[in-house]
């Protein structure tokens, strides 16, 4: 056998980390489309349960860690992202972060809440309207959430879903007539479509134009709060009035 010698390659490149749900089918394929070539993305994925309610949501505290530890060792991570709008307001953003980090070395930790703060306050915005797929109970903790971090739900619709497989699917009509809907208040600056399940990227500029305000949805925010926290800086590909701003 002959044997060669070799150099390693040293160059650094952006590293992103995702931890999707395991019953999520969007949030991969929206941030394969949104993250640029020059940056990696890695993704692991966290047990969740088939239907959403504040008790399987909390249950993917335990297995954040271990999902986060299945992540390679050798990279270098800028900014891991937990994928879950709605977990992350049952188990907290701090926890969240704490959790991440029991798990894997980053220099940031974010998720969908703190994202959308972050995307509020870059856009100057202060009352929202909130549109979620899920059942009340869910959405009402995330929206006090919110409003504890200085973002207000002044208005609420919901598709009432409890099933995420249907969540993924819901149309995009559906998602373009409900958001506009929604944001007709005068009490609203913009109108946030919340879940990462939901395929809210090519919605995103049509309920825009229709309403006139800034549209946010959990994948385009928590993208591009990753991206700034990473050093990426805005992404071409992100819809709407936010991939226009950068913190």
């Amino acid at each position: 056998m002959t044997h060669f010698d070799y150099t390693l390659d040293t160059t650094e490149r952006p590293t992103l980390g995702l931890v999707v749900l395991q019953t999520d089918e969007t949030i991969e394929q929206d941030f394969r489309r949104l993250i640029p070539t020059h940056a990696q993305l890695y993704v692991s994925r966290v047990p969740s349960g088939l239907e959403v309610s504040r008790e399987t949501l909390a249950a993917m505290e335990a297995e954040i860690p271990n999902a986060a530890a299945l992540f390679p060792a050798g990279a270098h991570f800028d900014a891991v992202g937990y994928g879950c709008t709605s977990g992350t307001s049952v188990i907290g953003t701090a926890r969240i972060g704490a959790l991440v980090r029991s798990g894997i070395a980053t220099a940031h930790v974010t998720e969908p809440v703190s994202a959308l703060v972050a995307a509020c306050a870059a856009l100057g915005l202060r009352k929202i309207a909130f549109l979620s797929p899920y059942v009340e109970e869910v959405s009402a903790g995330l929206r006090d959430v919110l409003a504890d971090m200085g973002v207000e739900s002044t208005v609420f619709g919901s598709f009432n879903e409890a099933e995420e497989v249907k969540v993924a699917r819901i149309a995009p009509d559906a998602l373009i007539t409900a958001a506009t809907d929604l944001a007709k208040s005068a009490d609203v600056d913009a109108v946030f479509l919340s879940c990462t399940n939901l395929r809210t990227l090519d919605v995103i500029d049509a309920v825009e134009t229709r309403c006139g305000k800034p549209a946010l949805s959990s994948n385009q925010v928590l993208a591009w709060h990753m991206a700034q926290l990473a050093g990426i800086g805005t992404l071409d590909a992100l819809p709407g009035a936010l991939g226009r701003v950068s913190l």
